[in-house]
């Protein structure tokens, strides 16, 4: 996607193939000033990175929750120009929370797009093991929501078991924190009328799971920061 020193090495095909999108919908949102323009490389061929797939992951989303353009307009004009791809796919992860869950079935050619890259049989079932997909006939069901995140594990330098543990984690921990905010909010909402309870919940459903995704966030990092520098300082001399 991009190399050591950070430099976008992405083609405009090589973009639209792991978004999952066609070539003439990344030039359009570029038109519309959507996406930032690309790197010009040699031979006048523009090269994209991290950032612009991010962005462009985004504004799908977006898309997908069913808002016109000009409100993607707005929405990505609210937001720091400065924000990174991980930034910015926290924000995805919040917009994606606004939709209920989606399941769709597809043959692997589909399946294979909508992952914006190729699966080896060994990706097909490293992704059934993860509830990502799984095997209907001659296709494939699969959670939307959950698809490009499976496809994202598939590079990460982790043993499936690793990542089955933390799955198991953050599901036995998201569970717990879903269950005391509801029964916080519980007692502010018994003596509401059911549309104020209803317009408090489509209210709250985005603001907690921002919240919630800002502060793992920050106490991952904290964590990971803390890891690495004991691991830099007890290694080899």
């Amino acid at each position: 996607m991009t190399t050591d020193t950070g430099k976008p090495t992405l083609t405009v095909d090589e973009l639209a193939a792991r978004a999952g999108v066609t070539v003439r919908t990344v030039r359009f949102y570029s038109t519309k000033g959507l996406l930032p323009p690309p790197v010009i490389g040699r031979r006048r061929v523009g090269h994209y990175g991290r950032e612009h797939l991010a962005r462009l992951e985004l504004i799908e989303e977006l898309q997908h929750q069913g808002m016109t353009l000009a409100a993607i307009e707005r929405y990505l004009r609210q937001l720091p120009p400065d924000l990174s791809p991980h930034d910015l796919a926290i924000h995805r992860a919040v917009v994606a929370s606004w939709a209920p869950d989606t399941v769709e079935t597809a043959d692997r050619a589909e399946l294979e797009r909508r992952s914006g890259r190729s699966l080896a049989d060994a990706d097909i079932e490293r992704l059934a093991a993860m509830g990502v997909v799984q095997p209907d006939g001659d296709g494939f069901r699969f959670d939307a929501g959950l698809l490009r995140l499976g496809v994202r594990l598939l590079d990460v330098p982790l043993s499936q078991g690793s990542i089955m543990a933390a799955r198991n984690v953050l599901v036995e921990h998201a569970r717990l924190a879903a269950h005391e905010l509801a029964e916080l909010f519980r007692g502010e909402v018994s003596e509401r009328d059911a549309q104020d309870v209803k317009s408090l919940s489509a209210h709250m459903h985005p603001i907690v799971v921002q919240a919630l995704l800002t502060t793992f966030q920050r106490s991952l990092r904290e964590e990971l920061s803390g890891w690495v520098e004991g691991a830099e300082a007890g290694g080899p001399s």
